[in-house]
């Protein structure tokens, strides 16, 4: 391969490979943090707009907030009137896809209509994760990206390392 062609595959490798497994970091760490400190609610699967049918696996969910406590800058408080501890009494509605859902198909247990349990992050209710137990392990989902990504990432390291020991 040629300098300028193997130079320029192997930075593409490297920035393809270091942002996935940046992602796949970030991902990881999201979903864990919002199923330990989220609030768990039970959402509905809703349909989408989408005139194709399911294209995208990852289900639209609508799901209600719970009212939070603290009067200030509640969303879901347009319109109703605080009770003594400055919660409104209601949640706001949302209507949010799960981070962290990557299979190809919607599994079955996500059908439109069905209820799934979910927890949610109370600062912005729109960043939703499956609970653990409502889909399979993503375990497999998990590793074929962090390899993909570290594959990546080595192969281009080789390839600039080649081109350097030249």
């Amino acid at each position: 391969m040629e300098t300028p062609t193997g130079f320029a595959a192997g930075v593409v490798l490297v920035l393809f490979g270091g942002a996935l497994l940046f992602w796949c970091a970030v991902e990881m760490r999201l979903r864990h943090r919002v199923r330990r400190h989220g609030v768990p609610v039970s959402a509905r699967v809703v349909a989408d707009d989408d005139p194709y049918g399911t294209l995208d696996s990852a289900p639209l969910l609508s799901f209600a907030t719970l009212p939070s406590v603290g009067g200030s800058g509640v969303s879901g408080a347009a319109g109703g009137a605080a009770g003594a501890n400055g919660s409104t009494g209601r949640g706001e509605a949302v209507v949010a896809r799960p981070r962290g859902h990557t299979p190809l198909r919607r599994p079955a247990g996500l059908t439109i209509g069905s209820d799934v349990r979910v927890a949610y992050d109370p600062r912005r209710p729109g960043l939703v994760v499956l609970a653990a137990g409502e889909t399979g392990s993503t375990l497999a989902s998990d590793v074929f990206w962090t390899l993909l990504g570290a594959v990546s990432l080595a192969g281009g390291l080789a390839l600039l390392a080649s081109l350097a020991g030249r």
